[in-house]
């Protein structure tokens, strides 16, 4: 008896070298006792710097926890069944936090945000709710892998990217941005929307005003919407600030309602507050269609009232929040100054950046050839040889092959120290080794298993 078309197509994006080189790790993970030569994990973009301050938060606030409000147990009252819409408590500390992470410069109004199962459902459930199957989104490049299968995989939705360049930092431009729109229209494609990061995943860099403006004055003339995904806000450790596409919309008086409700906000706790494991996204929105369909999606990957009632305790002091925000910036920065600092003494630049939980490393030089190919041949190197899981960019979409993700805050200093020195060595091994055509051949590289990725989006309209 056959199955659906959907258990069997590869849309879910898992053959990209992105999930093998996870895969890969979880036969073989670093631990410093156990196992001191196996894979550090430098491809998972987890915050683990100050889970300290959430664990003595819990520690002073047993109650929370416990489930009990003013010393009386509330279990019952959260164990029963839980109105889809959330608890309102939850979401008004939610709305809160969102606002203080972003300076205080936008507010948000409750009754427009739909709790999601994280960050993943609520991106799925706005393309549900914004597109059609063999619809197009437009997505800069380079872009987070997982969107390949969050995006696509069940919606029938189809991603074009917007081929951003090192040549300006990989910013957004307005060529770059009609040569994509102009692409899907020669494909009998409909565009329904752009979506981007902000701060991006995998750049960690934030968005410039002008790039955002760019992005509202495009969905105005083209009549199509913008999702915005912040869930990186609260990981801007330097300047410029992070800017909200809902400041920028304040900003411009000009914008009418019919805009202001094509613009959607995607949010999460997994990277701002580091709790990727209890599984809280949000999707706001302006327009009250969009929030209500949402919201009964929502029924499909519900927040437990469990994590509501938790985190609205927590998101409600002030106090711990405040100190939160600047404890965990103050250690981001810390921590990427340390990796930065590292590649550069092996002779490894990175892009300027500003936020996010990685770096976007320029590897172009050690290649040995300007091919995606060769760099491909690099990453098995990486991976297996000296036993570290990073990303290629190709497998983020990158235009330009050479460039990686490397992740600094899901690990200890020491671990991360110890990943620099293996990359340094591996560099100074090339350096002795390579011959004319720039590389060193002499690997014990072994085979990866079954593994692919997908370079970009044709420029053909296969489908």
């Amino acid at each position: 008896m056959t199955i659906s078309i959907i258990a069997t197509c590869d849309s879910g994006g898992q053959n990209s070298s992105y999930f093998v080189g996870l895969q890969e790790y979880e036969k073989n993970p670093y631990d410093e006792i156990n196992n001191p030569d196996g894979i550090i994990q430098m491809g998972l973009a987890e915050n683990q710097l100050s889970f300290d301050l959430l664990e003595t938060w819990l520690t002073e606030n047993p109650d929370a926890s416990r489930f009990k409000r003013n010393g009386e147990s509330i279990f019952r009252e959260l164990a029963l069944f839980q109105d889809y819409h959330g608890l309102p408590a939850f979401k008004n500390a939610l709305v809160r936090f969102m606002s203080e992470i972003r300076g205080n410069k936008v507010s948000f109004d409750p009754n427009k945000l739909v709790l999601t199962a994280g960050a993943t459902s609520a991106n799925e459930t706005l393309i549900f709710c914004l597109a059609d199957p063999g619809d197009a989104f437009l997505l800069p490049t380079p872009y987070y892998p997982g969107f390949d299968r969050d995006l696509k995989w069940r919606t029938g939705v189809e991603i074009v990217p917007i081929q951003c360049t090192s040549s300006n930092g990989f910013k957004i431009t307005a060529p770059a941005l009609e040569e994509a729109f102009q692409l899907v229209q020669t494909c009998n494609l409909k565009v329904k929307g752009i979506l981007v990061t902000n701060p991006s995943n995998p750049l960690g860099k934030t968005l410039t005003w002008n790039e955002l403006n760019l992005l509202v004055n495009f969905i105005s003339i083209n009549g199509i919407h913008l999702i915005s995904d912040e869930i990186y806000s609260g990981t801007v450790f330097n300047s410029p600030r992070f800017v909200s596409i809902m400041e920028v919309l304040d900003k411009k008086s000009s914008v009418n309602t019919g805009i202001r409700n094509r613009v959607h906000v995607v949010y999460s706790l997994s990277k701002d507050l580091g709790l990727p494991g209890f599984r809280v996204g949000a999707i706001y929105s302006n327009d009250p269609t969009i929030v209500s369909a949402a919201t009964k999606m929502s029924s499909f990957g519900l927040v437990s009232s469990q994590t509501q009632s938790l985190l609205s305790e927590m998101l409600s002091d002030k106090k711990f929040t405040k100190h939160y925000v600047v404890e965990n910036k103050k250690r981001l920065k810390s921590r990427h100054a340390v990796l930065v600092r590292g590649l550069k003494m092996a002779g490894i630049s990175c892009l300027e950046s500003n936020s996010g939980l990685f770096c976007w490393v320029d590897a172009r030089h050690l290649l040995r050839s300007r091919t995606f190919e060769a760099e491909m041949e690099l990453w098995k190197k990486i991976l297996c040889d000296i036993q570290l899981n990073i990303s290629p960019g190709s497998s983020c979409h990158c235009v330009e092959p050479g460039w990686f993700r490397i992740c600094f805050a899901n690990m200890s200093e020491e671990t991360l120290n110890l990943a620099i020195q293996r990359i340094k060595t591996f560099v100074d091994t090339i350096s002795l080794g390579k011959g004319s055509n720039g590389f060193y051949h002499n690997s014990r590289t072994k085979s990866v298993g079954n593994w692919g990725f997908r370079l970009s989006y044709s420029h053909g309209c296969e489908r």
